[in-house]
């Protein structure tokens, strides 16, 4: 198998790695920072890979591994959002009811929700991603799918 380009590799999976980080991070300049971060690991580690499906499967590990440094580092714990910066500079939703919905939820359920319906993932490419167990994801996929369902309802219980 030929290896692509870093362009190529940048071309063909920019914006799921973007909209992963999105997912998780939910603010466009840390998503920024983490796609950056996944391609120039990308481009220092040159890996070699046997299918797409593995180099797709690395890019969204790193990029999941990324995004919980993020989360577990000095910076975010002391750090207090300015939610009117980060709206200017993300493209309004498609649907925004349900992007307010998203963004309400715990993010592991938000991630495996965006990892099945926005990446088309399996639940057991989830669990090999995320490290859990697949019966873990499905639980997590259902609970996500209800807590989302509720809140699209508006009901406050959820």
């Amino acid at each position: 198998m030929e290896q692509p380009t870093l362009e190529q590799v940048i071309h063909t999976y920019a914006d799921m790695v973007y909209r992963l980080a999105y997912a998780y991070l939910r603010s466009a300049a840390d998503a920024d920072d983490a796609f950056q971060d996944v391609f120039l690991r990308y481009a220092e580690k040159s890996p070699a890979f046997d299918s797409e499906e593995h180099r797709k499967a690395w890019l969204l590990r790193v990029t999941i591994n990324r995004c919980r440094s993020h989360y577990r580092s000095h910076w975010w714990r002391h750090f207090v959002p300015l939610d009117e910066a980060t709206q200017a500079a993300v493209p309004p939703p498609s649907d925004p009811a349900l992007d307010e919905a998203l963004n309400k939820l715990p993010a592991k359920y938000r991630h495996i929700i965006h990892l099945h319906y926005y990446e088309n993932e399996t639940t057991s490419e989830i669990a090999a991603l995320t490290g859990q167990k697949e019966s873990t994801v499905r639980s997590q996929l259902t609970r996500g799918r209800q807590m989302l369902e509720a809140l699209l309802k508006g009901d406050s219980d959820a």
